[in-house]
């Protein structure tokens, strides 16, 4: 049985943010790979690099600000 949308989302999320870290099995990258959704996993990422991206917009704006 194939996995609901919310678990995809919330597995794709923890992939991506193991993957920021550069920490993670070899065993959880395998099953990651093959069992996400890749479109899944793309929006994730983007949706990951834009808050990182956000938050260090905030940390500059209250550091020179």
């Amino acid at each position: 049985m194939a996995e609901s949308t919310k678990a995809q989302v919330v597995r794709a999320f923890r992939a991506v943010f193991w993957a920021f870290l550069g920490v993670n099995k070899r065993k959880n990258l395998e099953a990651d790979a093959t069992q996400l959704n890749p479109v899944v996993v793309v929006i994730a990422a983007l949706a990951a690099v834009g808050a990182f991206i956000a938050l260090l917009l905030l940390i500059v704006n209250l550091v020179v600000g």
